[in-house]
């Protein structure tokens, strides 16, 4: 039977001819310019992390702790993300957007270790705050048809930044500020978004439910409800998820440089090849979802993701190295879209916000957080990045098995129809 909160606003609006309305043409290009920077900022990191080591005095055990603590941030942005069920999705996001700026621009001013990793940290809260509302007003306001697609195209905006990112990078390396310009240049698009936003509005949905007296309630309102189940299901995949995709890409510049002897222009190099080549894919991942479905969809892209992670800390040369770099580029971002639309789709519109912010931001980021941790310290014992992150291919593997097993599929389905309860894998 359906669960006790159900989920009635209207579904999401279609113009006639069955295309996106004008605002949700304009929403949809906000919310890719405001992703572009997730990935920006993600990449930006690792392009300057042996020269932040060089700069600090920093050892591979020390950049590897360094990681784990900047990310603590995403598992704080918790608190922002539940504010999206209280003061609503638009608020909360114009919140993110000016946090984030601020605290990039002061991460350029850092004058030891210890100042960069609070001023990252403060960053990683705000932006990730900011990306998981971004998937929330996706959902919510995109219909059920054209989810996955919307979805995925916004978070491949995040791999553009990525390759805005890696074009840049080596090129203000050689500035007279060094790894700190890569943070004030980065800030200034943020600034012309952060004045773009007034056009975008409150999520239908969403108003609806406070029209109707809707509240979020108490922080820990979702635990006495019969969705705990569905909520610890999804944290344990994003856990799981995130070891791989996170580490194979944060450690990646430093074991081509000190592993393999590669330059900063060749890592540059190699990044932006993977980047652009991937990219078609990622563009196609979201629409991939809306076709085949999510659970295929997750077989194709953490099976891709396996064997890139794999490769790209195993092979030597140049080329063979970027080639498994650009399959470790798309499945770091492909499967996103994948667990951004399940998390949106399986809870009603009262419990959403603290559902992503329960099962991504605070359990599911243990991974995210935990595991640079756990590298660093065998790192320190080992000194080689290679064995240990290509080992940490099989979980891409248990995440399929965990999808198959345990969720439902979800392809053009509303979100009142996706969030009942006696949905079945």
């Amino acid at each position: 039977m359906a669960g006790p909160l159900p989920d009635a606003p209207p579904a999401a609006p279609e113009s006639a001819d069955g295309k996106l309305t004008p605002y949700q043409k304009r929403l949809f290009v906000f919310l890719g310019v405001a992703t572009f920077f997730e990935g920006y900022d993600f990449l930006a990191l690792t392009q300057i992390l042996p020269n932040l080591q060089a700069d600090l005095g920093l050892g591979n055990d020390a950049a590897a702790y360094l990681v784990g603590v900047i990310n603590v941030g995403t598992i704080l942005a918790f608190w922002i993300v539940r504010r999206a069920d209280i003061w609503g999705r638009r608020r909360t996001l114009t919140i993110t957007i000016a946090g984030y700026t601020i605290a990039t621009f002061l991460t350029g001013f850092a004058p030891d270790v210890y100042s960069f990793a609070v001023a990252q940290l403060i960053a990683r809260i705000f932006l990730l705050g900011e990306w998981a509302i971004s998937m929330v007003i996706a959902a919510e306001e995109f219909p059920a048809s054209k989810r996955g697609m919307v979805i995925g195209v916004i978070q491949a905006c995040s791999s553009l930044g990525s390759i805005f990112c890696a074009g840049v990078v080596p090129l203000l390396l050689k500035s007279e500020y060094g790894w700190r310009t890569v943070y004030f240049v980065g800030i200034v698009p943020l600034v012309i978004l952060a004045f773009a936003r007034r056009s975008l509005k409150e999520t239908t949905r969403f108003e609806a439910h406070r029209a109707e007296g809707g509240e979020a309630g108490s922080l820990f309102r979702i635990w006495k409800t019969p969705y705990v189940k569905r909520l610890l299901l999804l944290a344990l995949v994003w856990f799981i998820a995130y070891i791989p995709s996170q580490n194979a890409i944060a450690f990646w510049k430093v074991f081509a440089v000190n592993e393999r002897g590669f330059t900063d222009g060749e890592v540059g190099l190699a990044i932006s090849v993977a980047a652009v080549v991937a990219m078609p894919f990622l563009f196609f991942s979201g629409k991939l979802l809306d076709v085949i479905g999510r659970r295929h969809g997750a077989a194709v892209i953490f099976g891709v993701g396996a064997i890139g992670v794999s490769l790209c800390y195993t092979l030597e040369s140049f080329w063979p190295l970027t080639f498994a770099l650009m399959l470790g580029v798309f499945a770091a971002s492909a499967y996103l879209p994948i667990l951004n639309s399940y998390t949106a789709e399986l809870f009603p519109t009262e419990l959403r916000g603290m559902a992503f912010a329960w099962a991504n931001n605070l359990l599911g980021r243990l991974g995210y957080v935990l595991s640079p941790l756990a590298i660093g310290l065998i790192v320190r014992e080992s000194g080689a990045f290679g064995p240990i992150i290509a080992s940490t291919a099989v979980f891409n593997l248990v995440a399929i098995g965990l999808v198959y097993a345990t969720l439902p599929e979800t392809k053009g389905r509303e979100l009142e129809d996706t969030a009942r309860l006696d949905t079945r894998p």
